[in-house]
Order: structure tokens, then C-alpha cells, then sequence
């Protein structure tokens, strides 16, 4: 039930995040992607955490292909 709102709102910030923050994603799939992937995969928990991580991961000259 949580992990459901917690994609839900990933969802909406998806869909509401202005385009130059969607755009200069580094990595493939984008971080929102991830998170949701590993939210279905690991569960709430585990999930956020790598989503997490992932996030702190996003700078020069870190990028490129990574799922979780």
C-alpha cells in the first residue's frame, strides 16, 4: 500500500518536473525510473534506499547505463 503511493507520486513528479531537470539526467533509465524499478523489485525499503544512492551518485563523472 505505501510502496503504492510512493510510486504514485514519483508518477507525478514525472509528469510535473520541468524539462531541463528531466533532461539532464545522466544516467539510463533516468532516477525516477530506477527508484520505481527498485521499489517493484526490492520493495519500500530497499528500494528507497537504492533510489537514494543513486541520487548521490548523480554528478560528473558518474553517468551511463546502471539498473538496479
Amino acid at each position: 500500500m505505501a510502496s503504492r503511493l510512493v510510486l504514485a507520486l514519483i508518477k507525478i513528479y514525472q509528469n510535473n518536473a520541468p524539462h531541463r531537470i528531466r533532461a539532464s539526467c545522466r544516467f539510463e533509465p533516468t532516477c525516477s525510473n530506477y527508484m520505481c524499478i527498485a521499489i517493484e523489485k526490492y520493495g519500500l525499503s530497499k528500494g528507497l534506499r537504492l533510489g537514494a544512492n543513486r541520487l548521490m551518485r548523480c554528478k560528473v563523472p558518474n553517468g551511463g547505463i546502471d539498473y538496479p
